[in-house]
């Protein structure tokens, strides 16, 4: 056994315990006979305890068996109030945390249970972890009455109480709302009840707020929640430990009782119990069903027409399983009609459910509950906002529209959006399984092969769905592509098997780990398997958000010409009789801030360090800088797409109908921010690093020249210099000047006063001083552009 308690303060902020009323002036003489406690009128409902209500009171009866077992507590809110947050929707997990009951003389105590600090309690080091982890008591309950093998509690004021761990309040709401105090009067009990594994208990907390999210005039917020309190397994899930190499959400605890001389940290991954009907058939290698499948039923409230595509995105992981030698293992299913089972509840911890939040967030999520001794994940809520379609709309339009007829209008067909909707979902759905994102998956594929109908037909877009890369915008028209979204890819599988293959010849997870290790090495050479992010910030090329692909200047050079495609047929793709502009003033903001994104893939490039995890056991370097060539290809492309040819996103067309002013304002800070982005500290220092090592370098001394070259071509054609170039030019004196200035927030960073960019910025403003005063203006606001420019380098060098 392995025995741990709480670091005290851990659930209730503040170390609160909440505490029973005192019983009076008169002493408390004990228990009262179980008949005048539990009465005729009590309303009971049998399960893992039974629960009571006489009148307003919650009274819980619980056996002796179930003294000292873990419990998880898990917090939802069930309904929410108007204008609350949109990643706060009905369902959303707000808390979990284990609790244990106890008795001492007449009352039972409830402690909170920590496994964050271990140590087998067979070894002598399991006496200090005991003493120096105490759990917590939060709250004690005097015995009301008891009868053979149970005792009854009067749980009311627990779950009526302002405690901030059974509210769906986070400080900061609090603070936002005005919440003042909760008022007794309009909280209450809605119901409790009792099931085979847990109890649950809804209730309604309603405060005095000076500044509700809504209904101002009332200062009042109102909101349910949902308490279910669930029995882990008295036999805990065998863990499985976790390897950086293969992407899982875990779980750590400090184990005491390793023999290493430090505290060690082991880091189990959270997966769900699967077991094999067959052992002896699976143990031949046969694909058998599991003894209990994951489940997942589909929110009563979701449009019926949406249904199927759901279920599909569920069900599509079956496939992965079957890898991992389990048929069947999960499945989506309809929720039970009242007839069936009056008492099913989505909140219902036993359940786990595809929620439809009717809210205007753009988004999905997929979190789960897991036991916090083994990592075991024991229930899941997926939740689809509404409004995610509309992401989706746009992007499809925005990103896939060039070569994609499907996606030229604001009503997208329902096979395209519904294959896009079942894809979020079955990633959403790798979260809930214990997948992480993996942001290296895309770049295992060469850019040329999104453009191969077969290939895309295939793979989809990236090597897992778990990556960030959601449309293909590298396909060109002609192409022929006709699958533009993502699916599960050969990662997910591998996962899969990685973290759900039962390994009968290993009788402990140390006896695992020579197995899992070797699977790792039997794919380290394939680029379809690995797993990224290795650290942050983000450093690599390859470990980035919604990027495709193995070279994001190919990549990036597809996806700007599939946008310049886009871009003038935004007014007709948008249009609708009788209505505004309004659509077109959306997507037409989200293509500029699509262009920024494919800008930003280049530039991770300029200064970029690839990143591969590896064990000490495996050849090469975890870390390697992006060869000079590369860094110097992607400097080009940033200096042709955004330092000379970005005036095209200020189409006349589009901006005659959604707004007054604001094109050259909007390409200055467009072009500043890229500027700003490739003259950063940091960037420029791993620049220098990386020249060390290089056998084709590119130095800092060519990066800056490359730079001034790029922007300032017409001090040597002598060329008129529109605003566009203008406005960057002296954004370009503006932080090479940054660069002299002594900071505070060096500390932060690499100091520049130490390193080679400060006497390169001095030399390059000197450089452009000689060559702006020597250059000839062809117009007047050119050469009043280039005489201001000296002045300001004047300034600068001089001040």
């Amino acid at each position: 056994m392995v025995g741990v308690l709480l670091l005290a303060g851990a659930f209730w902020p503040g170390g609160a315990v909440l505490a029973q009323d005192e019983p009076g002036e008169e002493e408390r003489e004990g228990p009262r006979p179980y008949a005048e406690v539990i009465t005729a009128d009590a309303v009971t409902d049998e399960g893992l305890f039974d629960v009571h209500r006489v009148g307003e009171d919650l009274l819980f009866e619980i056996p002796d068996s179930l003294l000292g077992r873990d419990m998880l507590l898990v917090s939802r809110i069930g309904k929410v109030p108007v204008g609350f947050p949109g990643f706060q929707p009905a369902g959303v997990k707000t808390g979990e945390q284990v609790l244990r009951w106890e008795r001492r003389d007449d009352r039972v105590l409830l402690r909170a249970i920590s496994y964050a600090n271990v140590a087998d309690d067979t070894l002598s080091i399991s006496i200090s972890v005991e003493a120096n982890n105490f759990a917590p008591i939060l709250a004690a309950f005097d015995i009301e009455a008891e009868r053979a093998g149970t005792a009854v509690v009067d749980v009311t004021d627990f779950y009526l109480s302002d405690t901030p761990a059974l509210t769906g309040l986070s400080p900061q709401m609090r603070s936002e709302y005005g919440v003042r105090d909760l008022d007794e009067d309009r909280s209450f009990i809605n119901y409790a009840r009792s099931f085979p594994l847990n109890v649950d208990v809804r209730h309604t907390m309603t405060y005095e707020a000076g500044e509700p999210p809504a209904q101002e005039r009332t200062g009042t917020l109102s909101m349910e929640m949902h308490q279910s309190m669930v029995l882990l397994p008295e036999e805990p899930l065998r863990p499985r430990y976790a390897d950086s190499r293969v992407g899982w959400f875990s779980i750590e605890r400090v184990n005491f009782g390793l023999d290493e001389q430090k505290a060690a940290t082991q880091t189990l991954i959270r997966r769900w119990r699967l077991e094999p009907s067959d052992p002896a058939a699976y143990a031949r290698g046969e694909v058998v069903d599991p003894v209990e499948p994951i489940v997942y039923y589909v929110d009563p409230g979701t449009p019926e027409r949406w249904v199927p595509y759901v279920k599909q995105g569920v069900e599509d992981w079956q496939a992965a399983f079957e890898t991992a030698g389990f048929s069947n293992a999960i499945i989506a299913m309809d929720p039970p009609s009242p007839e069936v089972d009056p008492e099913w509840s989505p909140q219902d911890v036993r359940y786990s459910v595809i929620r439809w939040a009717a809210n205007t967030t753009r988004n999905a999520q997929g979190p789960s509950v897991s036991d916090p001794r083994t990592g075991e994940i024991i229930e899941s809520d997926i939740v689809w906002y509404h409004n995610h379609m509309r992401s989706y709309r746009n992007r499809l339009m925005i990103e896939t529209g060039a070569a994609n007829p499907l996606a030229r209008s604001l009503r997208i067909p329902e096979e395209l959006i519904g294959e896009t909707m079942r894809q979020v979902i079955a990633h959403e759905v790798g979260h809930a399984l214990g997948l992480p994102h993996n942001w290296i998956a895309s770049a295992a594929f060469p850019v040329d092969s999104l453009r191969s109908p077969t290939f895309t037909e295939k793979y989809g877009v990236a090597a897992s769905i778990m990556e960030y890369a959601r449309q293909n915008y590298i396909a060109q028209p002609g192409d022929g592509v006709t699958r533009f979204v993502r699916k599960i890819g050969p990662y997910d599988h591998y996962a899969i098997n990685w973290g759900y293959r039962v390994i009968p010849e290993a009788a402990t997870p140390e006896d695992e780990k020579p197995i899992l290790d070797r699977w790792i090495l039997e794919r380290a050479d394939d680029p379809m398997y690995r797993f990224g992010p290795v650290g942050r910030p983000i450093l690599s090329p390859e470990i980035q958000t919604e990027d495709l692909g193995d070279d994001p200047v190919a990549a990036s050079g597809y996806g700007i010409a599939n946008l310049r495609r886009v871009l003038p047929n935004l007014p007709e793709w948008t249009a609708t009789d009788g209505e505004d502009w309004s659509d077109l003033a959306e997507i037409y903001g989200e293509l500029v801030g699509m262009w920024r994104r494919y800008v930003g893939h280049v530039r991770t490039v300029v200064g970029g360090v690839y990143a591969n995890e590896k064990a000490a056991d495996q050849p090469g370097a975890v870390y390697e800088p992006v060869p000079g060539d590369r860094q110097r290809a992607a400097t080009a492309f940033l200096i042709e797409e955004v330092f000379r040819d970005a005036a095209w996103l200020a189409d006349e067309e589009i901006l005659g109908r959604i707004e007054g002013s604001g094109a050259i304002e909007r390409i200055q800070g467009l072009q500043q921010s890229t500027l700003d982005g490739l003259l950063a500290p940091e960037r420029m220092v791993r620049m220098s690093e990386a020249a060390l090592v290089d056998d084709t370098p590119y130095t800092l001394v060519d990066f800056f020249d490359h730079l001034r070259d790029g922007i300032w071509t017409e001090l040597d054609s002598n060329d008129a210099i529109d605003p566009w170039r203008r406005s960057l030019q002296r954004a370009h004196v503006e932080r090479l000047a940054w660069l002299l200035e002594d900071r505070e927030d060096e500390d932060d960073g690499p100091s520049v006063s130490l390193s080679d960019v400060r006497p390169l910025a001095r030399a390059q403003l000197a450089e452009l001083r000689a060559a702006a005063a020597q250059a000839d203006g062809p117009d007047r606001m050119t050469e009043a552009h280039l005489a201001d420019i000296v002045a300001r380098i004047d300034a600068i060098l001089d001040g």
